[in-house]
């Protein structure tokens, strides 16, 4: 496992804007070596291992509200996945059963055979596809806020005009480069309203700015931040696999009531038998940045029998 040289620059914990108190000295950026490729992952804490991985289009930094408390239980792993942040950005490998192998590659190099995992977004699908295909790793998964090409029903492209605003993004994603050229230079107003028009509790300004200079400042951000949505059709198909082998470990599902609310309980019920939802009040797409308070107690309850119930082992 690789750890050199340190990662630096907007995207690490050295570069990150308003961190909570004491977040860097608990809390460190690390490269780790998968054999594949290099990842990059804040790491600290103490306790059993969990996962966190963010969505589109944010990195590690979404999770930084409900690290410190998190890190009092749990050995917390909040990782850029690939294409993201301070992570390689290799041309493919955007599938969800790439992204997962990518995800127990990385928990191996630090040592995690066994660990529980929390995926937003693009993290829920990555989520699900790790809990399918690599049902020895997972302990407990809890998701929030998506739905899952090719295990949610897919809504008609005339649907309704609040559907649209919705989903309008997942068709411009795919195309095949001219979506580059179109959001090139302009990054604050096509990632900032995405960011506006699905948070109901607007996100600060200085986060927004962070996610979206990111993107700006690589032709190769901006390029990977579409391959998870060009990759769709081959994830498409794996979730169809999938969908035959019924998730058995527990899982929470959370949604915020001013966006997808119960809908992703009902999308988890349709592959997972031990499925508990959590609807947050006032609370958009961004339940850990909205909601912090309210997300966190609900993953302390639900990992707490993961926390207290084992013995680890990594």
């Amino acid at each position: 496992m690789s750890q050199s040289p340190t990662p630096e620059g907007p995207g690490s914990v050295a570069g990150a804007p308003n961190l909570p108190a004491g977040f860097a000295q608990t809390f460190t950026s690390r490269y780790v070596d998968t054999g594949h490729l290099r990842l990059h992952a804040v790491t600290g804490g103490e306790g059993p291992p969990l996962l966190l991985l963010a969505g589109w289009p944010q990195t590690w930094y979404a999770w930084r509200l409900l690290m410190p408390a998190l890190a009092r239980d749990f050995q917390v792993v909040a990782v850029d996945p690939r294409g993201v942040g301070l992570s390689d950005k290799p041309l493919d490998g955007y599938d969800t059963g790439t992204l997962a192998r990518d995800l127990v590659a990385l928990m191996d190099a630090l040592g995690h055979h066994r660990f529980a995992m929390v995926g937003h977004d693009v993290g829920m699908w990555t989520g699900y596809a790790l809990a399918a295909d690599h049902p020895d790793r997972l302990e407990r998964l809890a998701v929030a806020e998506a739905a899952i090409p090719g295990l949610s029903p897919t809504p008609p492209l005339f649907g309704s005009q609040e559907a649209n605003d919705r989903l309008w993004h997942f068709a411009f994603n795919r195309l095949a480069g001219v979506n580059e050229q179109l959001v090139a230079g302009r990054e604050h107003l096509y990632f900032g309203h995405q960011f506006a028009t699905k948070a109901a509790k607007a996100l600060p300004d200085h986060a927004v700015r962070h996610y979206v200079d990111i993107l700006a400042a690589d032709p190769q951000a901006l390029r990977c931040s579409f391959e998870f949505y060009r990759a769709l059709d081959t994830t498409i198909a794996q979730n169809r696999q999938r969908a035959a082998r019924r998730l058995s470990l527990p899982v929470l599902a959370i949604g915020g009531a001013a966006n997808l609310g119960a809908s992703v309980g009902a999308t988890m019920r349709l592959a997972a038998d031990d499925v508990e939802t959590l609807v947050l009040p006032d609370c958009g797409h961004y339940p850990a940045e909205e909601a912090p308070e309210a997300m966190l107690s609900a993953l302390t309850t639900f990992l707490a029998p993961y926390r207290t119930g084992r013995t680890v082992s990594g």
